[in-house]
């Protein structure tokens, strides 16, 4: 062997123990094999998990030593173009009598003559990966060839932060095919130039210090945000000069809905949609939620009335104190007073001690009081004094209770019918209507339903640890077009269900429910072709507002707004507003 050829075989060596190092700061195994298929090196967490000693396998035939984890597609050093190709899952035992089951993957290892001068194997154990990847050497792109089959996402940018590797990991929690993104800067990943994950990787690169982010966001190609867990590192080349950047994040979906769970707590990132109607809504919210003004939600079942009421109540100086929720249309009139405002002891037959009510609970923070236009009548008074005076009398007391709360409340109803109807306090209407904000129907904002099918897809494909499956046109089609009287509700339903029959990696039309499968495709009228469902909605808004404001008179209404009352009439017909 010539002196060139052993200092070529000697940095060959030493980049190979290298990598072994860096896979046994992951947990990973890894071992070494030259062309002749001889065993070079063997890294700690592959001895440990095969049971074996270094000094047992150096210079053996790796088709003899390992046969606990054989070779079952083509081997790399025949086959280069089978790199990467995972071998089906082994079960081992380690020296500790402990079950791992592994996966095994190879890599051609080339010299300078870009023959084959070996193979590296990667053992993956299915543990959680809690370390990431150190530093990776640009010019070693054969290696990634392993990095595009681990179970994290990885991708790596040049100085100017452009996108020049992208693995498949990558592609599942983004959304995006590689080759939209490769030569394309991070930015459109991130949300934009300014986006603290961004800043991160750029500090990265210019101080060549690894970076973390535990609470980064990805923006998915449909736009919703994702939260991830990343470490940014410096990319070197053999100089040890930085040529650019590696990121590796984690998909944290599961643990934000797991905490949010937990903590009942609420971001404007919980509430999904961009078109101009919810935009609207977006910004009266983060408004109204500092304050301490009394809310009035109304909207249709399924709009999202509830989770409205803990957004706004969790974006509040009250977020460290209790959201207590009465649904009022689920309570037994008999027992909603002591229910909402507590009794003390002898106050009827079998109260044998004194009992706080809701309002009690909430002190300090806030109460939702959902379906209030079921509130019985007789008890809209007392609600009326704790609104004006921050003061109740508990049933069967004869002192009052003060109590400091803020009031959130919602309906399906519409309270100024009911208010007409008598079946509504007039003075508690206006009391509780000091901020009111109303849900559009989804049939009424159909521009945000590819963002709530994708957004409700991933969720529920994360809390069952799956890969959400790519919805068919067909199947699309159907979803885009439905009218979802349950609103956001029955879409959630709709998606479970087809979820949970689909067993493969397109979302087909047999897989939705029956009664959607018979809806046809096109639900637009002959007359309102044209108009946009946003525009319609907003107009249908206006004429409510002129109603309003003016209690209900038709004439005044249409002399309000500029039309006659014949046109007035036929666009009340057309919005159900007769």
């Amino acid at each position: 062997m010539t002196r060139t050829k052993r200092k070529l075989g000697k940095q060959q060596s030493i980049r190979c123990n290298h990598w072994l190092d860096v896979m046994d700061e992951l947990n990973i195994g890894a071992f070494v094999a030259d062309s002749h298929r001889k065993i070079t090196a063997i890294n700690l967490s592959a001895q440990a998990l095969l049971g074996l000693r270094a000094s047992e396998v150096q210079n053996q035939d790796c088709r003899e030593i390992f046969t606990g984890v054989p070779c079952t597609v083509n081997c790399v050093l025949n086959h280069p173009d089978a790199a990467g190709d995972r071998n089906p899952d082994i079960e081992v035992v380690d020296e500790k009598n402990q079950r791992h089951l592994i996966t095994r993957m190879a890599t051609p290892i080339f010299n300078s003559q870009e023959e084959i001068a070996g193979c590296m194997t990667i053992l993956q154990d299915h543990s959680p990966i809690t370390q990431l990847i150190d530093r990776l050497h640009y010019e070693e792109r054969r290696l990634k060839i392993i990095l595009d089959n681990l179970d994290l996402g990885i991708f790596s940018v040049n100085r100017g932060g452009l996108i020049n590797f992208f693995n498949k990991a990558a592609e599942n929690i983004s959304g995006y095919d590689r080759h939209q993104v490769l030569g394309q800067s991070c930015t459109m990943i991130f949300s934009g130039e300014q986006s603290p994950d961004v800043c991160e990787l750029k500090a990265s690169i210019a101080s060549g210090e690894n970076r973390s982010s535990h609470q980064g966001r990805i923006i998915h190609k449909d736009g919703i945000a994702i939260p991830i867990r990343a470490n940014y590192i410096a990319l070197k080349n053999d100089k040890n000069s930085i040529v650019g950047g590696l990121a590796t994040f984690h998909d944290m979906t599961l643990v934000h809905q797991f905490n949010r769970a937990i903590s009942n707590r609420y971001t404007f990132h919980d509430m999904i949609g961009k078109d101009p109607i919810m935009r609207k809504i977006f910004e009266m919210v983060t408004v109204v939620a500092p304050s301490n003004a009394t809310v009035l939600i109304e909207g249709a079942t399924g709009t999202g009335k509830d989770l409205l009421a803990k957004v706004i109540h969790s974006s509040s100086p009250r977020s460290n104190k209790p959201l207590v929720k009465v649904n009022c249309a689920a309570i037994p009139e008999n027992l909603m007073e002591s229910e909402i405002f507590g009794y003390v002891k002898g106050a009827f037959t079998g109260a044998d001690r004194d009992k706080p009510g809701r309002f009690s609970d909430a002190q300090g923070g806030t109460i939702f009081l959902d379906e209030i236009g079921d509130l019985p009548l007789s008890l809209q008074a007392k609600l009326l004094r704790v609104l004006e005076d921050k003061e109740f009398y508990p049933l069967g007391s004869r002192r009052t209770r003060k109590v400091d709360v803020r009031i959130i409340s919602a309906t399906n109803r519409q309270l100024q019918v009911l208010v007409e109807k008598k079946l509504f306090r007039e003075d508690l209407f206006y009391r509780l209507n000091v901020m009111r904000i109303e849900l559009p129907p989804l049939k009424y904002r159909r521009g945000d339903l590819p963002l709530l099918i994708s957004h409700i897809v991933r969720s529920l494909c994360a809390a069952r640890t799956v890969a959400p499956p790519v919805i068919s046109k067909t199947a699309m089609n159907i979803l885009l077009n439905y009218d979802y009287p349950g609103n956001v509700r029955e879409l959630e339903n709709i998606l479970e269900h087809a979820l949970i029959i689909c067993r493969e990696a397109v979302l087909q039309v047999d897989h939705l429910p029956d009664y959607l499968r018979q809806v046809q495709q096109s639900v637009v009228t002959k007359n309102d072709s044209a108009i946009p469902t946003g525009q319609k909605y907003r107009e249908r808004q206006v004429i409510e507002d002129a109603l309003e404001k003016v209690s209900g008179h038709r004439g005044k209404a249409a002399k309000e707004l500029g039309i006659e009352r014949t046109t007035l009439w036929r666009k009340m017909k057309k919005f159900d507003l007769l």
